[in-house]
């Protein structure tokens, strides 16, 4: 997608989700609804959706697209080495990945951005992934940055 549009799309994409996540709703609601927006409004996302850690495992919750694995071998992936490293990480191509965990083999590139508490610690990540090379870019993680703080 080209940048100018990308930059408008999650900027429309952030003002709705700031005003639905206002809403009563829990904390499965809120990561529902991230979840839904972005996978329906961002063409390249293949699947979408969120990893909590759960007494030392991360396990799948919330999420868009084929079926996940439903727990991450704990110390592997591109999931936990965004836990690990405490920073979102892009990934040009999942199969170079060192640990690369393959839940589904049509997914090519990934980003996977930390979901922080109110006092930044480490709660779990949100996982998107797609089925081209090179899909995700600085632009993708910043406003996916932003828009998982609007969960705290």
């Amino acid at each position: 997608m080209e940048q100018t549009k990308k930059e408008g799309r999650y900027g429309r994409i952030y003002q709705q989700l700031n005003e639905l996540l206002k809403k009563p709703g829990d904390f499965n609601s809120r990561l529902s609804t991230i979840a839904a927006v972005l996978h329906h409004k961002m063409d390249y996302f293949f699947w979408t959706g969120f990893y909590l850690l759960n007494e030392g495992e991360l396990i799948v919750r919330t999420y868009k697209g084929p079926a996940a694995c439903q727990v991450l071998e704990k110390g592997r992936g591109v999931c936990w080495a965004c836990i690990l490293r405490g920073e979102s990480i892009i990934v040009a191509d999942v199969h170079a990945f060192p640990g690369h965990i393959a839940c589904d083999s049509r997914s090519r590139s990934e980003i996977v951005v930390p979901l922080k508490d109110k006092g930044g610690n480490i709660t779990g990540v949100f996982d998107i992934d797609s089925k081209d090379i090179g899909s995700f870019d600085e632009t993708d993680q910043v406003w996916l940055e932003r828009i998982v703080g609007l969960l705290c």
